[in-house]
């Protein structure tokens, strides 16, 4: 019991570091340098797309804004700008025309960096691209920018697991440890009386068979 338990808790952990590592926003720091918008064809309840702008019908085929970018490595990176809407998660960007046009802006200024928030991952191999929720325009390349956000939200969250997990345990101190004592208790009784039957039984068993050995000696002389 104690595998499986450590084998759930692990695998619970490692879900919630993915969906937290994928949900919550990132920075990069890059020069845009085009944007564009392309047909796409899109699964129903795809989880790495949201939805149309809000207020235009949701088909599976639709128009999706793309930002293109590249860092000072010369990387390109690639976001897609779709809007969240009201719906998970909860980033309610509605301006994705808006952030198109900025980014647009930007591409057409020369050594220009800007910082892209955005959540999700790149992946070549599926064609997934992470969304872009915010374009700012940052001094530099090397510019250090503190994720206050992630900051807070993480202490957030693991305090309540702290709280959550000090209830837990308070609660199991009052009502499941004595009745696992008592348990305990009775069950220890209940071996101490089966060991002072079984103790007994044995005492029986060997006057019998001392008596049958007596028996056999008298009559029949045999040792």
């Amino acid at each position: 019991m104690k595998t499986i338990k450590r084998v759930f808790i692990f695998l619970l952990a490692l879900i919630t570091v993915v969906l937290i590592h994928y949900y919550l926003p990132q920075r990069d720091i890059v020069q845009v340098v085009n944007t564009d918008v392309k047909r796409m064809d899109i699964s129903k309840g795809s989880p790495f797309w949201d939805r149309p702008d809000a207020g235009t019908d949701k088909q599976e085929t639709r128009d999706v804004r793309f930002i293109y970018t590249v860092n000072k490595k010369d990387k390109t990176r690639v976001y897609r700008n779709e809007d969240t809407g009201w719906s998970f998660p909860f980033y309610l960007k509605f301006d994705s025309s808006d952030l198109s046009a900025k980014a647009q802006n930007l591409a057409n200024k020369e050594d220009t960096w800007v910082a892209v928030t955005h959540y999700g991952w790149r992946i070549r191999l599926f064609s997934i691209f992470p969304n872009a929720t915010k374009v700012k325009q940052v001094s530099g390349p090397d510019v250090f920018l503190i994720p206050w956000f992630n900051i807070v939200f993480l202490a957030i969250v693991f305090g309540l697991l702290f709280w959550v997990w000090r209830l837990m345990r308070r609660w199991k101190t009052r009502n499941v440890d004595p009745i696992t004592d008592k348990i305990g208790d009775e069950l220890e009784e209940i071996g101490d009386t089966v060991g002072g039957h079984a103790k007994e039984a044995r005492k029986d068993i060997n006057e019998a068979r001392s008596g049958f050995r007596k028996f056999m000696r008298k009559w029949f002389g045999s040792n």
